[in-house]
């Protein structure tokens, strides 16, 4: 059985090696972006991949099929939710800095 290091390397290299070749069959992809469903910035098109409806970016692949072959997740709402939760407490701590900013 693989321990989870090689997964995780393993799991990087299949998803640059997906970049690489959707910038093969399409240079484009390289530049143009969109919108990633799951950590919600703007990224290049190439590696994407759509699971379930949501498009997701090549780091956001990346988490997903690492955290399916390590059983962490059943599906990619699961992720989205957990990166969303993550984002709203950044996004929090951030309101609470600047308030503290202005506050002194």
């Amino acid at each position: 059985m693989k321990s989870e290091q090689e997964i995780i390397e393993e799991m990087q290299q299949v998803v640059e090696q997906m970049r690489l070749d959707d910038i093969e069959d399409n240079p484009d992809s390289e530049i143009e972006t969109f919108e990633c469903d799951c950590c919600g910035e703007t990224k290049p098109l190439a590696g994407s991949i759509e699971y379930e409806g949501y498009r997701l970016c090549n780091d956001c692949v990346l988490i997903a099929e690492t955290s399916f072959a390590l059983g962490k997740i059943k599906s990619v709402t699961e992720l989205i939710d957990a990166i969303e939760d993550k984002n709203l407490e950044k996004l929090v701590n951030y309101i609470k800095t600047e308030e503290r900013k202005l506050n002194n």
